[in-house]
């Protein structure tokens, strides 16, 4: 038998006339069968199909892989810096290991916002990212940001008092949402009787607590040192000399003694936390005397058991490894921070354009090395962000 093709071709555009009576929900999942990454590029050809990807058919598919292995999205290193122009940022594809160099816009929610502005911009202030989440500040009217870059999402959050000196601002996202941490002192001619106030938003209600304590005496005002880090249910810092690591309890709003017996002969420490996940806390610091580093080694800390909380050592860092970082850094530790990315601990310096990182599931040090596009005058001020876009992060 032989089988003769229909006279009707593959190509034949679908009669509007069926398809435009075709019900919402069926359309819904329809399209829900599409990668994400291709609906993303569509979406700009039909008003509706913004609002398709909070349907949930579009949730129930993607939410889920969104922070596994199988996610759709690359992660990035996202690098910025005071000389790079307006938008302009470098972005480090960890999943293909190569450099891209973007222009980000920001738009906002609020029509009264910037929204032509972006985390460099001269509004704003990057302050720190968590869990695909940016908080920035815009200091002229007094307010916080924090957007959603790939879902183009974000709330303008009021500063809880106009006339009160901001110290410090930790940004942490946790498994319900994400919780903002802010110092403020009280101006006062004697700082002796300077006092402070924490005020800590919840995303989940909204809206900020007050409590009241002398909190600057443990905390300081240098926020870039002193990034609070979100573990098992409560904030953790890592003070200035005398060097100690004390817990904010985000339930009564108290600092809680130092916990854990510190190394000895510490020379800095930065902690460094998982993600937003708060099940697991590492430290960072350098070993040695009379404020010179002879090497730099990493802690995790192992809750109570017979002999109570201790710092267990991790690893060091290799010799030769140790040696540039200490001579990059000039030993002005005040200059490096850390934060965590996606199995990452990056360990990095404001004046030095590469990142420090150890693998943890491998338990290996590397270097990632300079941008190629990067200007040779940028000398100073580089400020690294994990970025790993997440579509329902909720702003």
């Amino acid at each position: 038998m032989i089988m003769k093709s229909s006279p009707r071709s593959s190509s034949t555009p679908m009669d509007p006339r069926i398809w435009s009576k075709l019900p919402p929900e069926i359309l819904e999942y329809i399209l829900s069968f599409l990668p994400l990454k291709t609906f993303l590029n569509l979406r700009s050809t039909c008003k509706s199909f913004w609002s398709l990807i909070f349907t949930p058919p579009f949730i129930n598919k993607h939410s889920s892989s969104s922070s596994s292995s199988s996610s759709p999205f690359s992660n990035f290193l996202f690098l910025s810096h005071p000389q790079f122009h307006h938008s302009h940022f470098t972005l480090y594809d960890c999943n293909h290991a190569t450099w891209r160099n973007i222009s980000l816009s920001l738009t906002t929610n609020d029509s009264s916002s910037l929204h032509h502005s972006s985390p460099s911009s001269s509004w704003f202030t990057t302050l720190v990212s968590s869990g695909g989440l940016f908080c920035l500040s815009d200091p002229t009217s007094c307010s916080l940001l924090v957007c959603n870059l790939l879902a183009k999402t974000s709330r303008k959050i009021q500063y809880p008092s106009f006339n009160l000196h901001l110290e410090h601002l930790t940004f942490v996202t946790t498994p319900k949402g994400y919780t903002i941490f802010v110092l403020f002192s009280h101006s006062s001619s004697s700082p002796s009787s300077s006092s402070s106030n924490v005020f800590v938003y919840d995303s989940k209600v909204l809206s900020w607590t007050r409590f009241e304590g002398r909190f600057g005496v443990n905390l300081g005002d240098n926020i870039r040192q002193h990034q609070g880090v979100y573990f098992n249910g409560g904030l953790y810092f890592a003070t200035p000399e005398p060097f100690s690591v004390v817990k904010f309890d985000l339930g009564i709003g108290k600092l809680e003694r130092p916990i854990g017996v510190l190394p000895n002969q510490v020379t800095f420490l930065r902690l460094v936390g998982d993600g937003g996940e708060g099940k697991k806390m590492y430290l960072v610091g350098g070993v040695g005397s009379n404020g010179i580093s002879r090497s730099i080694k990493l802690w995790e800390f192992c809750e109570e058991n017979d002999y109570g909380n201790y710092w267990n050592e991790v690893e060091s860092l290799p010799d030769l490894m140790c040696r540039k970082f200490v001579s990059v850094c000039y030993h002005n530790y005040e200059h490096v921070y850390c934060f965590w990315h996606e199995g990452m601990i990056c360990i990095c310096c404001y004046t030095w354009p590469e990142i420090l990182y150890y693998l943890v599931s491998r338990k290996t040090w590397h270097w990632l090395p300079r941008c190629p596009s990067l200007p040779l005058k940028c000398s100073c001020g580089f400020k690294w962000f994990s970025f790993v876009p997440n579509l329902y992060a909720a702003v």
